[in-house]
């Protein structure tokens, strides 16, 4: 079949010969792949990996595969085969993936990793998305939809409803990281948040917590572009290079709670960090969903103790996250022509190097989501 294969760091490349996934148990779902995003995992692996992909001449802790294998784990598709224990979707079916891989996913690939390893606690507690082995579909827990089609277990694969765009549903895997975000600060309808970086993650948070019926939702972001997108979804925008007290002046425009009730750091670097904490009101609760680098920064305890603020982070998501944010997308409360405002553009997978990848490293700031489709552009 047609697909990228990553092969290691700044090696990824197109070919016409990747080797098609194929059926092996009772609960396998092939699904032909319509559209893939490409995710900014995808970029760090590209730049900086291997990450979650296993190291060249290394296997992944749950499928046993090694390199080259496709990246790509934000999808949508349809249903083209099942497996003989398959019964919530069927041939036909319009779906996407939850592309986590962890301990229960080990017995899919019985035949090549050991199968007395048992649950990590985090999988054994029902936290599975901070499984020991944590891997995703398209990072090495299987090839992933930058190829033509992907197979995976069927507890992972959920039919989309018929008003849903596949293209649109592409983005139920990162409104999901920021939804189950939102989950963590345990969110109430008409509360105020606070969204630091306008990135994907960033804009897919605002989206987010519109369904969860935010009150006053302030993206802080210093690139006017990136703000500009924020403002396309009904956010409040704030330039924190513009400030000389930034922190105040956030505040300010919560003065009703001293603060935000929420705040989301979605870029990463120290100075975001920080804001998250003290831009919250009383008992506000931090939630860092950036992937940092293994980096030390300072902390002041006390940020957080005189006015009891919980500061705690969130990792990927779980299936239930997937299953709201599918009844929210149908049920309006976020609404797919906010949500389309995300995809920057789409290309066919021979065009996925150049046209995807780089494109969103050489201008990341005009480039929110951009689309492969491995099986054409009209498929």
């Amino acid at each position: 079949m047609k697909g990228l294969l990553y092969y290691g760091n700044k090696d990824v490349r197109y070919s016409e010969d990747v080797e098609e996934p194929q059926i092996v148990n009772a609960n396998d779902v092939k699904v032909k792949v319509a559209f893939c995003g490409i995710c900014g995992t995808d970029l760090h692996e590209y730049l900086e990996g291997p990450i979650f992909f296993p190291k060249p001449g290394n296997k992944n802790g749950i499928s046993g595969m090694e390199l080259p294998l496709c990246p790509g784990h934000e999808f949508s598709g349809t249903v083209v085969g099942i497996g003989s224990g398959v019964t919530n979707v069927k041939v036909g079916d319009r779906v996407v993936v939850e592309a986590t891989s962890h301990c229960s996913d080990r017995s899919r690939y019985k035949d090549a990793v050991a199968q007395d390893l048992g649950f990590c606690k985090a999988c054994e507690f029902g936290h599975p998305n901070c499984c020991t082995d944590l891997s995703f579909c398209g990072l090495g827990g299987a090839s992933g939809a930058f190829g033509q089609y992907i197979v995976y277990g069927a507890d992972h694969v959920l039919p989309i409803p018929d008003k849903l765009p596949l293209d649109i549903a592409v983005l139920v895997e990162p409104l999901s990281v920021a939804w189950h975000a939102v989950e963590r600060a345990n969110f109430q309808p008409g509360q105020t948040a606070l969204v630091l970086g306008g990135g994907p993650i960033g804009l897919a948070t605002v989206l987010a917590l519109q369904g969860h019926k935010a009150g006053k939702i302030v993206v802080s972001e210093p690139a006017l572009i990136r703000r500009q997108f924020a403002e396309k979804l009904g956010a409040n925008v704030f330039d924190p290079t513009k400030s000389e007290n930034p922190i105040a002046d956030l505040k300010m425009m919560v003065p009703e709670n001293e603060g935000f009730h929420a705040s989301f750091d979605c870029s990463g670097v120290p100075a975001t960090y920080s804001t998250s904490v003290f831009a919250l009101g009383p008992s506000g609760i931090a939630v860092n969903v950036a992937i940092w680098p293994s980096t030390l920064i300072d902390h002041e305890p006390m940020s957080l103790t005189y006015q009891e603020k919980l500061a705690t982070g969130s990792m990927c998501y779980v299936v239930k996250d997937f299953q709201e944010v599918i009844k929210a997308l149908d049920d309006g409360l976020i609404a797919i022509d906010r949500a389309r405002v995300l995809i920057t553009g789409k290309v066919d997978v021979k065009d996925g190097i150049e046209g995807g990848y780089k494109q969103l490293i050489e201008h990341k700031e005009s480039n929110v989501k951009i689309l492969v489709a491995p099986n054409g552009l009209d498929a």
